[in-house]
């Protein structure tokens, strides 16, 4: 199997993902640990308003929780946004904080 991809946090996402309950952040890790090794994560859904090739991780572990990230880059996983989830649907906040993320991400590999 080719080498782990990096996995690199944009903006305030890993001091996000750290505030996790320890569960959900165990979870959270193990998921990205299997994006890293070029698998789907268990429950994810496309992000397509946030931007081409965005997936969400969802996580139900002492509440919910999402990963925002983009692995569409041999590179790496690049980690957008992670945040609890309160509501049925994600914030409009939400997805304009990962869509900014996103598009300075893509500007920066131009």
């Amino acid at each position: 199997m080719a080498d782990d991809k990096d996995v690199v946090f944009t903006g305030s996402s890993l001091t996000d993902l750290r505030a996790f309950p320890e569960t959900a952040r165990r979870d959270a890790g193990y998921q990205i640990d299997r994006v890293q090794q070029g698998l789907d994560p268990m429950d994810w859904k496309p992000m397509n308003t946030v931007g081409a090739g965005v997936r969400e991780i969802r996580i139900r572990s002492e509440g919910t929780f999402r990963v925002i990230y983009l692995a569409k880059f041999e590179d790496a996983v690049y980690v957008l946004h992670a945040f609890e989830k309160k509501s049925q649907k994600t914030p409009r906040k939400v997805i304009d904080l990962a869509k900014r993320r996103y598009q300075a991400l893509i500007k920066a590999r131009l």
